[in-house]
C-alpha cells in the first residue's frame, strides 16, 4: 500500500476515533441523566430503562469499533495495515474504503460469520 493511502486511512481512522469518543461521552451524560430524571408512572419508568438500555448498548458497540480502530492504527505504525489477519493476503481497497478498521478480506470474513452461527 502506498504511503498517501495508509494516510489517507490513517486520518480517517482518526476523525472516526475522535467522533467515537464523543458519542461515548454524550451518551455516558444522557444515561447520567436519566438516572436523575424524575419517574412518574410505570410507563415513564419502562420508558427510562428502555433508554438507557438503548444508549448503553450503542456505547458497547462504539467501545467494541474503538478498540478496532486503535488496533488498525498500531498496524498502520507497525506496516502490516491492509493485510487480512487470518490469510494474510491483501485486504482490498473498496473494503478498507467501507471499513477502515477491517481486520479480514471478504472471504475469511465470511468464514468467520458463519463459524459464528
Amino acid at each position: 500500500m502506498r504511503d498517501s493511502d495508509l494516510k489517507y486511512f490513517e486520518d480517517l481512522l482518526l476523525s472516526r476515533r475522535v467522533q467515537i469518543k464523543k458519542n461515548i461521552e454524550d451518551a455516558a451524560k444522557e444515561i447520567a441523566s436519566l438516572k436523575n430524571d424524575e419517574v412518574g408512572d410505570e410507563a415513564d419508568h419502562a420508558s427510562v430503562s428502555t433508554d438507557r438500555m438503548i444508549e448503553q448498548a450503542i456505547s458497547a458497540q462504539q467501545t467494541r469499533e474503538l478498540i478496532e480502530i486503535d488496533y488498525s492504527l498500531s498496524k498502520i505504525k507497525s506496516g502490516g495495515y491492509g493485510v487480512c489477519d487470518m490469510c494474510e493476503e491483501d485486504i482490498s481497497f473498496q473494503r478498507l474504503k467501507v471499513k477502515p478498521y477491517a481486520k479480514y478480506c471478504i472471504v475469511c470474513r465470511e468464514i468467520i460469520e458463519k463459524q459464528n452461527k
